[in-house]
């Protein structure tokens, strides 16, 4: 082999893309001349152009499409100390390069992420404007980086859009890469995420070595390591060339690295297209001419990339051989991730790619005749056809079907075993390009090709012998044939002189299949007098019909005569004439074309019309149904966001679940996904409500009946379906406009429109009852202890990703999947995903015929086809009508591993839904419809070798599920379950979910909801919010405290909270620790300082009386703290005022806010609340008994005894036996023992009080692991408390320990479970359970228990209605423990609680009405109160401080009384400015002076320096120029020490502080800090980097500095947080000065910074360590300082602490700033007791 060229030409430009080009369209003035050479094992001879000799004899050459070359000299390599380092040629022609102790420098960058495009073209488009966008505004620097990346449809191919390029390209260098691992079978497995990669251009590029230039290494490092996202360089190694000479040789080391212009990056799920632009005026190019270079590039781009349609193998086989690619199996490609170059040590090892993955399949185009590439010809088909290689007829023509179907793209062969299917089943396995499968039970074959089929989106072929075996395909073919799934049937027959003469197998397969086939040929047997060519034409209509809409099943009937096996028979050569051309190519013999009218060509008026029904639309709903191709559910997505209506996707469209990157904030809260329509339409006042005026149907049909029969009522209507095929499906007739198309064709005329986002109110309605309605299915199905069918739908997104499928069967399992599966899981993005927001699911089913035959098959063909792991769920008959598919699944096929979950109820538990269950005797629906059946799914896979799990609990599920996603083989898990209690739950769910979305739906369209309605269901904005200090007097000590006790306290302390509203109107609530000691009750302030801050002008959501998670998602998007981190009294008195401000703006009762029914109220028997006395249980037993009967006298009918309270537990069973002697049997008697026994002492207690018929005993045992233990070892009920009010995080998961009988009763105290909502939610699954809730007030004023008392009487009728959902008895009334009320002295209202006595029994009650009138009518008792809320006076000041030679004008923001003891001094990061502490301070004003200031070069701070003379230095901002500024404020500010508070760049000068200035600070509080960084090296890359962005914000401007800034993992956690954007967008206006904010970004970089490591162990002053929990660098940073900390000090004289904040990532006083504020506090008190301890 010989192939070189030579190449002289004139130099045609100042800077060259890469060392790697020639010119393809050569100007006039440039010769080409021809030479030939030898290829040696060792050398590539290849051209190349010369470069110029001087830089000023280059002259500018304009050609459009021109090869443009960009040089790089070498790099050499050495060590120094044993290190390797890098170095510069000495010969450099640039004039004295640097050397290894240079500075390292990195080029400035700007990223940016559009948003995600339709299609590739419009991805393109997308680039084209932002360049547009560039010429306008060109960045103002002389080198840089610019980047864009648009996400667009994975359907984009990077080897199609390779191959898609013209020979004569003008545009080199051009490249394919495959990133998938050469031991992966799949073409799914990849690593650095992407699966392969396509590149035009160069933006940047370098080769090693060169013996002829000298090298530029630092210029291309510089660009390597730029900080933006999903940069890759590409390398190829092992090739080095010489300009000068020409030539390319192999040599060992050498490299040759780029980064291209145009990029097109395959994921799972999606597609990146970038394009990338770099320039260097003194190295490299200007910015004009690198965006000439680019322009071109992607001018080339637009024209030549495309997305495939269909199969393009024919494009692959066509381009790659006219490629003449020289396969150069030395030469490598490696793929760099320059985000990972983070130190020397890692760009050093470039040469030998230790921090490289490499490709083992890649194709690099030097120019328009030369290619070189490794392993590319695997992806090219030879032709392996030879005539005359082929013994008869019969083999001849089956191996014209099998080639002809290889070219059309159709490689799947399922073939199963026959005699007359010989001839093909032969030229199927022995073609190298098949893959072929064989099974012996020709029905599940045949829908293992559906399944394979619907995973490609490739037709699988299936070859049968004659006679019944066609007949067994007709299940699957009418599957497909109704679901549109291409297949083709190649049936083999026998001759026409065989049939209807009783020969043996010999049936009328003509037509077998009818209508269900788009096409059948009845193919005659194979005769040399037939051309060959009728055999070609034959294959290729056949399968154009098949993958034409309407796709489906196609029929060719193969005839065949004896001989069938390869028996020589001579067959005339004639036959194949005219296939000369055929057999030389890979090329099918016909190519249909289809031809595709653009939408950019005209719209038509039908179109018009569309396009005005949907902008005019007031009441739009988007429906999704079944959608087969990721290219479909990526338009789907692209629409919905246009749209911006109401979606309601289908289990089967790729859309219901889905996972949102947290990198994409603001994504989700545009698209209002209605996923559980179906169970919100189980409420008749929704179903008359939703009345849709325009319905846009994408995609097939939908699985719910409910939205269908919604659907059918809402007609007439404008209901536009869109799908491919012209077929009728529309069962309800109520499709007004038909539009076959493709999702994406639609698409791309709707976003031509613009369109207002529609009312607010119909959408806001909507989203308002999914919330609800999903937060009350969730909630239930956790409840529920048992492992139910629902449970296994609601966690299949837990268990699924990119990576996986869902494949789902039908009967109950589609729908309870339907129902039931979560549609939203937010997922911390990577840098990979920043480009796309979603994580789409691939979901199917076989939903054509809906039948239960086949699944197994077709799941297992699915695994195959889509190439990604599968989780596959079944019902048990299911299962057992394809246990043959468990043949398939033992067999060794190219696919990934398969889970299978059966659910087994032992019969088809369907038919207990239907009418039909209701009407017939049980003994005909057990033995004909529910098919009891006892079959071992077990045995039947030992019989096949397939792993089993039988799960019948949830952890055993989750184990199971969590061991076979770990697995690499197949297997089976088996959930156990029951016709009756799966009937009975489904129908709980409804009947409950019914009711919820009923009251929901009355609540939010009640009259006042809709007067005061103002868009996102907002009732208003809060106007003032205030509170007081109260402390009133008691009767008696609270018996939460001992009368032995030094504390006693006769008072009872908390503050009354008052909320008011924009029209004047106030609701009050109380916050009321239970022990109000000095430190809580300062902590309980501390947070309400910082609620009056956050919610000032806060709107407030019409559904927070909802109390379904309506008030944990207001507090966290309006205040921007975890619910978790109010205090619970807090919380408890945050939602009582603003209940009660709704009721006070509604003049209505509380009990109406939440949305009690009006008739239920009325029918009551009764209008009260029943109450349970409080009894302390010192003194005598006979005085005890004596006490408790004078309650009963007074009318109380149960009683609670404070027990465990004497030395010795028989006591406290004395006063019991006493206590029942006296009142008798019937009173209700609890005791409460508050943990204090242990379980030997309970036990005790227990054994001696059994027959004194307790109601139950409230926490008998202290630890809560033994209350089980108890509870089934004494036979005793108890009752939970102090366990509940100990719950963190989910509290459905921690009750879930406590379904025990034995356990009867909660008792709820919502000052201290967080508020009514919470109450509300333990209460529904205590009433679930079957147990009591009981309200219990803990020693709160009036106005908290009048709250109560409507709260419980709520509760009492919720229960109500789930008891009848459960059809259980009703309860019996519940007395709720409000006893405490006998101990208020004072009250903070001025009116006192009321007690009254039930007119039914006389017991004692609190009336509805009296509660109601005290809440409306409350007045503040003035007596009570020590003092009110005043809003911490701040101000702010420019303080000019001066130091060595430098003048700091600092802007101070000051809260809080300078006569405070306390001073804190908060130090921000970089981009914050002091206000960022504005609301940590005013919440810690009261007990301290908290000042802020603004650092250098954020805000109005300046620092200048002064001229001094001889200075040779640039003058820079110091870490310690700047805490000897500081400390000058200090002096200024405060007589005394202060305590620093740092966060990030602020943490690191406050340790600075602590370190050298210790004498001026009690302590130090860092936040996300660190004290530097240890290695040189790294400090060296990291200022770098820091100057990079540093220019970046200065070239680029703030808004595109920013976006790049904040998509860095860093800050995923931030991103999730709702002040996100407005933190962003404050960062955008709050600096005046940018300039001076990127110097000091550069200035105090952590890589300028002295390392602190050394030093900490000489650190006198107190440190408290910050970081957030989901920061995993900084919290191994923080471990590594605590450990540095503590080396040699004396546990006992620890000074140092480190804590990790739950709930949020690096910027832990933005995202948890409760923590920061509760943390803050105990630090000053612990500095205080150490400094008063130290003065003592």
């Amino acid at each position: 082999m010989s192939h070189t060229e030579s190449i002289s030409k004139t130099p045609s430009h100042s800077h060259f893309c890469s060392p790697f080009s020639a010119i393809a369209n050569s100007p006039p003035n440039t010769t080409m001349h021809t030479t030939t050479a030898t290829l040696f094992p060792s050398s590539l001879i290849l051209p190349f152009p010369r470069r110029p000799a001087t830089a000023a004899s280059r002259t500018f050459l304009a050609f459009p499409h021109r090869s443009t070359l960009r040089f790089f000299d070498s790099v050499r390599w050495h060590r120094k100390n044993g290190v390797r380092a890098q170095a510069m040629d000495d010969s450099s022609e640039c004039g004295g390069g640097e050397d290894e102790e240079d500075d390292l420098v990195i080029e400035a960058c700007m990223t940016r992420v559009l948003p995600s495009a339709l299609s590739l073209q419009h991805g393109l488009e997308a680039l084209r404007v932002e360049l547009e966008e560039l010429k306008r505004e060109p960045p103002r620097c002389d080198s840089g980086l610019i980047r864009f990346e648009v996400a667009v449809p994975p359907c984009a191919n990077a080897l199609y859009s390779f191959c898609c390029q013209a020979r004569s390209s003008a545009v080199f260098p051009q490249f394919y890469i495959s990133n998938v691992s050469e031991e992966s079978s799949l073409g799914s497995d990849s690593r650095d995420g992407f699966r392969a990669a396509f590149g035009i251009g160069s933006a940047v590029s370098i080769n090693y070595p060169s013996s002829s230039y000298s090298s530029r290494w630092n210029t291309f490092r510089r660009f390597l390591l730029v900080d933006s996202l999903n940069i890759t360089a590409y390398g190829f190694t092992n090739v080095s060339h010489d300009i000068l000479s020409s030539i390319v040789k192999h040599e060992k080391g050498s490299f040759y690295f780029l980064i291209p212009q145009i990029e097109l990056k395959e994921y799972d799920g999606f597609c990146s297209l970038s394009g990338t632009m770099a320039w260097c005026a003194s190295t490299l190019c200007t910015f004009a001419e690198a965006l000439h270079d680019y322009e071109s590039s992607l001018f080339h781009a637009r024209q030549y990339m495309s997305s495939p349609a269909g199969t393009f193998q024919n494009i692959i086989d066509s381009s790659l051989r006219a490629l003449s690619i020289i396969e150069y199996e030395k030469m490598k490609v490696a793929c760099l991730n320059t985000h990972l170059l983070a130190s020397s040590e890692i760009v050093a090892g470039l040469v030998d790619m230790k921090y490289a993955s490499t490709s083992y399949q890649f194709c690099l185009r030097l120019s328009s005749v030369i290619s070189l590439g490794t392993n590319m010809f695997n992806l090219a088909r030879e032709t392996s056809f030879i005539a005359k290689s082929h013994a008869n007829i019969n083999a001849l023509w089956a191996s014209l079907i099998v080639e002809e179907c290889c070219r059309l793209g159709l490689t799947y062969f399922c073939v199963a075993p026959g005699s007359r299917s010989s001839p093909l089943a032969v030229a199927a396995s022995s073609h190298p390009h098949t893959t072929c499968i064989a099974c012996f039970d020709e029905r599940s074959l045949t829908f293992h090709a559906v399944g394979y089929a619907r995973g490609s989106n490739v037709p699988a072929v299936v070859i049968t012998t004659s006679g019944t075996a066609v007949s067994n395909l007709l299940p699957a073919v009418v599957e497909a044939s109704q679901d549109f799934v291409p297949l083709l049937l190649l049936t083999a027959d026998r001759p026409p002189e065989l049939h209807e003469t009783g020969a043996n197998q010999a049936i009328n397969q003509v037509n077998h299949f009818g209508s269900f086939v788009r096409f059948f040929f009845n193919l005659p047997a194979p005769t040399d007098h037939i051309p060959a060519r009728m055999v070609l034409t034959t294959v290729g209509i056949a399968v154009n019909r098949a993958t034409s809409p309407p796709l489906g099943p196609v029929h060719i009937n193969c005839q065949f005569r004896e001989p069938l096996d390869n028996s020589p028979e001579y067959w005339l050569p004639s036959c194949v004439d005219g296939l000369d051309s055929w057999i030389s190519s890979t090329q099918p013999f016909t190519t249909y074309i289809p031809l595709h009218v653009s939408a950019s060509v005209g719209i038509s008026g039908s179109m018009l019309e569309i396009q005005e029904l949907i902008s005019s639309a007031k009441h739009g709903l988007l429906l999704i149904g079944a959608i087969h191709t990721d290219n479909e559910i990526w338009a789907a997505l692209v629409l919905a966001q246009h749209l911006s209506w109401p979606v309601v996707a289908d289990i089967l469209s790729g859309v219901r679940i889905r996972k949102l990157w947290s990198s994409h904030h603001g994504f989700h809260e545009r698209l209002i996904y209605v996923d559980h329509l179906d169970h919100i339409l189980l409420s008749d006042a929704v179903n008359q409500w939703i009345k849709p005026d325009v319905v846009v149907q994408v995609g097939s049909k939908i699985t719910s009946k409910r939205v269908s029969l919604m659907l059918e009522g809402c007609s007439p209507c404008s209901y536009i379906m869109v799908d491919q095929h012209p077929c009728r499906h529309d069962p309800s007739h109520v499709v007004t406009h038909r539009i076959q198309s493709t999702i994406s064709q639609f698409a791309d005329c709707i976003l031509k429109v613009p369109l207002q986002r529609i009312g607010s109110k119909w959408s806001g309605f909507l989203d308002g009852l999914n919330a609800v309605v999903a937060r009350e299915i969730s909630s239930q199905i956790y409840s529920e202890k048992s492992l139910t069918e629902p449970h296994v739908a609601h966690e299949l997104a837990n268990v699924l990703s990119s990576y996986t499928a869902l494949f789902l069967g039908n009967s109950m399992v589609i729908r309870d999947a339907d129902m039931y599966s979560c549609g939203l899981v937010n997922l911390p993005a990577t840098r990979s995903e920043s480009t796309s927001p979603y994580q789409c699911i691939k979901v199917a089913g076989n939903r054509g015929a809906s039948g239960i035959d086949g699944l197994l098959s077709t799941a297992i063909g699915f695994a195959v086809g889509c190439r990604k792991r599968v989780l596959c769920v079944l019902g048990d008959v299911s299962f057992l009508h394809d246990t043959n598919g468990l043949a398939i699944l033992s067999l060794r096929m190219r696919r990934k591993p398969i889970t299978i979950i059966v659910i087994n109820n032992h019969g088809g538990a369907i038919f207990s839904f239907l009418p039909v269950a209701k009407r017939t005797d049980e003994r005909i629906l057990n033995e004909f419809f529910y098919y009891n059946h006892t079959i071992s799914i077990s045995n039947l896979c030992a019989a096949h070798g397939v792993l089993h799990f039988c799960t019948k609990t949830k952890a055993e599920l989750q184990e199971a599920l969590l061991l076979s996603q770990q697995s690499d083989s197949d297997c089976v898990i088996e959930v156990e379950s029951s016709i009756d209690k799966n009937a009975a739950f489904h129908s709980f769910l409804r009947k409950h979910v019914g009711q919820v979305a009923t009251q929901t739906f009355n609540f939010l369209s009640s009259p006042f909801i809709t007067e005061v309605f103002q868009g996102n269901l907002s009732l208003g904005k809060i106007h003032g919010i205030k509170y007081l200090l109260y402390s009133a007097q008691l009767n008696a000590p609270p018996t939460s405290v001992s009368l032995n006790s030094s504390t006693i306290s006769f008072c009872r302390q908390g503050f009354v909270l008052g909320i008011s509203l924009e029209d004047g109107t106030v609701g009050y609530g109380e916050v009321a620790p239970l022990e109000a000691n000095q430190e809580k009750m300062l902590a309980v302030e501390e947070q309400l300082r910082f609620i009056l801050h956050a919610l000032e002008g806060a709107r407030i959501s019409s559904c927070l009386p909802l109390l379904r998670g309506s008030f944990s998602s207001w507090i966290w998007t309006n205040i921007g703290v975890p619910p978790s981190s109010i205090m619970p009294s807090v919380r408890c008195g945050l939602e009582m005022a603003i209940l009660n401000a709704f009721a006070s703006r509604q003049s209505s009762s509380l009990l109406s806010v939440l949305h009690a029914p009006k008739d239920k109220v009325a029918s009551c028997s009764h209008s009260g609340t029943r109450i349970c006395a409080l009894l302390d249980g010192e003194g005598a037993p006979v005085d005890v008994a004596n006490a408790a009967y004078d309650l009963v006298h007074e009318g109380f009918c149960s009683l609670k005894l404070k027990v465990a309270r004497r030395r010795d537990p028989v006591e406290d069973a004395l006063v019991v036996q006493e206590i029942r002697k006296r009142v008798g049997p019937l009173v209700e008697l609890r005791v409460d023992a508050n943990r204090k026994w242990t379980y030997e002492q309970a036990m005790k207690f227990g054994s001696l009080v059994k027959g004194e018929n307790l109601q139950y005993i409230e926490e008998p045992v202290q630890d809560e692991d033994d209350i089980i233990r108890f509870c089934e070892e004494s036979s005793l009920p108890v009752a939970l408390d102090e366990t509940i009010d100990n719950i963190h995080g989910d509290v459905l998961v921690a009750l879930g320990r406590f379904t025990h009988p034995g356990i009867v009763a909660l008792v709820i105290k919502p000052s201290l479970v967080g508020g009514f909502e919470n109450a509300a939610e333990i209460a529904r699954w205590a009433h679930v359970q079957g147990k009591m809730a009981v309200v219990s007030a803990a020693f709160e004023s009036s106005l908290s228990l009048s709250f109560y008392v409507q709260f419980a009487y709520y509760l009492d009728q919720q229960n109500v209605d789930i008891t009848r959902a459960l059809h259980k008895k009703l309860p019996a009334p519940v007395a709720h423990g409000l006893g405490t009320y006998r101990w208020l002295k004072e009250d903070v209202g001025t009116d006192m609680f009321k007690t009254s006595h039930n007119p039914c029994d006389g017991g004692v009650e609190a009336s509805i009405y009296d509660a109601d009138h005290l809440l409306r009518h409350f007045e503040i008792n003035q007596r009570v109160i020590l003092r009110s809320s005043s809003e911490a006076q701040g101000h702010t000041y420019v303080l000019n401080l001066e130091t060595e030679d430098i003048l700091y004008s600092v802007e101070v923001h000051e809260i809080g009384e300078r006569c405070h003891d306390d001073t804190l001094l908060f130090l921000h990061g970089f981009l914050g400015t002091g206000r960022d502490w504005i609301p940590i301070m005013k919440a810690l004003s009261g007990s301290a002076r908290c000042i802020s200031v603004n650092l250098p070069g954020h805000g109005k701070s300046k620092m200048q320096y002064h001229r001094v003379k001889g200075r040779a230095e640039e003058n820079r901002i110091s870490i310690r120029v700047i805490a000897a500024a500081l400390c000058k404020l200090i002096d200024y500010v405060s007589p005394s020490k202060v305590t620093v508070v740092g966060y990030s760049m602020g943490g690191r000068i406050a340790l600075y502080m602590a370190l050298k200035f210790g004498a001026k600070l009690y302590g130090a509080i860092i936040i996300s800090g660190s004290p530097g960084l240890k290695d040189a090296t790294a400090r060296k890359m990291r200022s770098a980097k820091d100057d990079a962005r540093a220019r970046s914000l200065a070239s680029f401007g703030p808004k595109s500095f920013l976006e790049s800034w904040y998509l860095g993992d860093l800050w995923s956690s931030f991103r999730e947080h709702p002040s996100f954007e407005q933190t962003v967008e404050r960062r955008l206006h709050q600096h005046q000065d940018y300039t001076s904010l990127a110097k000091a970004l550069s200035d105090l970089s952590i890589g300028r910074q002295p390392s602190l490591w050394d030093e900490l162990k000489h650190l006198k002053t107190s440190l408290l360590f910050i970081v957030g929990e989901k920061d995993t660098k900084f919290k191994k940073i923080m471990l590594d300082v605590c450990s540095n900390l503590r080396e040699g000090v004396d546990p006992k004289e620890e000074m140092h602490e480190g804590i990790v904040v739950p709930d949020c990532g690096h910027a832990v006083h933005l995202e948890n700033p409760l923590a920061v504020v509760s943390l803050a506090r105990q630090f000053l008190t612990k500095l205080r007791k150490s400094n008063d301890l130290r003065q003592d």
